[in-house]
């Protein structure tokens, strides 16, 4: 289906399982979902503008309209601080009661437009838009994983590939937030070994 409040949601609640950054050295995001079908764009770039200090290297907003057909979503990013990227007429233009926005502090890819956030992907199911913060331990691992099953990748950052594992699990479920929850679990799971697996070889390194 669309991009519905539900989901999106959902896929903001993943921001949870990020690990908690230091003050200024990660990124910010900011989600918003109004009830009463106002656009929401304007209220999340004031939001963006608060958690500046946790990211100046780049900034995006999407939104979306829940009662609105599939892949409606419209987005403005791009590299530079809050106020330089968005102003009155792009912000206008950006119609939806849901959405997201992301301040990036790179921890993971290369400072290139291509890695600004949110991510927006189409897929068979509608459209996802995602924000994240934090890293994946085993970032690589998934991505040749994932390439070696046909997926190509826009960027180097590792949102996109808990995108495509969503996108992915969304195919063998009946709703967005149990992909979301499977995926999450998935990576908890396989982040634990790759610690313990990094564990024990620097402690056979050391004996």
């Amino acid at each position: 289906g669309s991009f519905h409040g539900a989901q999106a949601l959902a896929e903001l609640g993943m921001l949870a399982q990020a690990e908690e950054p230091k003050l200024g050295e990660e990124c910010g995001v900011f989600g918003m979902y109004d009830m009463e079908g106002r656009d929401v764009a304007s209220t999340i770039y004031y939001g963006l503008f608060s958690l500046q200090h946790r990211g100046q290297e780049s900034c995006g907003i999407a939104v979306s309209r829940t009662d609105g057909p599939q892949r409606n979503s419209s987005s403005v990013k791009g590299m530079g601080l809050v106020n330089e990227v968005f102003n009155a007429e792009n912000l206008d233009k950006m119609k939806g009661d849901i959405g997201v926005g992301h301040v990036r502090y790179s921890t993971a890819g290369a400072s290139i437009a291509e890695n600004t956030q949110p991510l927006v992907l189409n897929y068979i199911k509608g459209t996802l838009s995602l924000a994240h913060n934090g890293n994946l331990v085993n970032a690589l691992e998934l991505r040749r994983e994932l390439e070696l099953s046909g997926a190509i990748f826009q960027t180097t950052i590792d949102s996109e590939v808990i995108a495509y594992l969503i996108a992915r699990e969304r195919l063998k479920v009946g709703k967005v937030e149990e992909a979301v929850k499977e995926d999450m679990e998935d990576l908890a799971a396989e982040a634990r070994q790759a610690s313990e697996k990094r564990k024990a070889a620097k402690e056979s390194q050391e004996t």
